[in-house]
């Protein structure tokens, strides 16, 4: 295995993204998703882009790369097209310990983006380590039928679970039992198919009285720190 699996935490750094074309703006809505502050270098820019701009989602520079775009940037994405201007975009990064990613140029990146699949917070990644970029679209399709936002809904509310079990000061080595008695007991395909009574009446057979579907799921929209299993 060639790459180190990790998943970052960017949000409010900055993220450069040099290119406005399809594959820049491609990049630029996954950071955005991510909570980073964007950066976009490019000499045209798409139409999308010009309006994330004039929403002040991203700030917009039209002209061309400069080794100073890179000051205060936890990572760059490069997506111009130009191999020249990848190259040093590439190197400038690798100067100063920068985090880079340059399209469709796995030997001139520090890391490399996965296919994804994703439902709310749960995020399923596919690499090939860029060995077939068409396997890892393959296998994305595949998982995104199996994965549909059900899981979403299922990770919020076990989320919201874990948060109430730390907070009453239960011992968290028995946490892991009772979060597999909730999934072996069916509450995915209740949540699938919206039997919300029956789960709260698992729900309160395994951990309680105070524990239901309505009273979770305002917990867990009243916090932005999802709890994870």
């Amino acid at each position: 295995m060639r790459y180190y699996p990790v998943n970052l935490d960017i949000r409010n750094r900055g993220c450069l993204v040099v290119g406005g074309g399809a594959v820049g703006e491609r990049k630029v809505r996954t950071l955005l998703e991510c909570g980073a502050e964007v950066v976009v270098i490019t000499l045209l820019a798409t139409e999308h882009l010009h309006g994330l701009a004039s929403e002040g989602r991203i700030r917009l520079r039209l002209r061309g790369y400069q080794p100073s775009d890179l000051d205060g940037q936890f990572l760059v994405i490069g997506a111009t097209g130009d191999e020249e201007v990848n190259r040093r975009i590439s190197e400038d990064a690798s100067g100063r310990g920068i985090l880079c990613n340059i399209a469709d140029r796995p030997g001139a990146c520090t890391f490399v983006l996965p296919a994804i699949v994703s439902q709310g917070d749960l995020v399923i990644a596919i690499s090939t380590s860029n060995k077939s970029p068409a396997l890892a679209k393959r296998i994305r399709q595949a998982l995104e039928k199996e994965f549909g936002p059900e899981y979403a809904t299922l990770l919020n509310l076990m989320g919201a679970i874990r948060a109430r079990l730390l907070a009453e000061a239960k011992r968290p080595e028995r946490h892991k039992r009772i979060f597999e008695r909730i999934l072996d007991a069916g509450l995915l395909e209740m949540i699938r198919e919206e039997r919300t009574e029956e789960a709260t009446a698992l729900l309160q057979e395994l951990l309680g009285e105070g524990y239901s579907w309505d009273g979770l799921m305002r917990t867990d929209q009243g916090s932005d720190k999802p709890g994870s299993v």
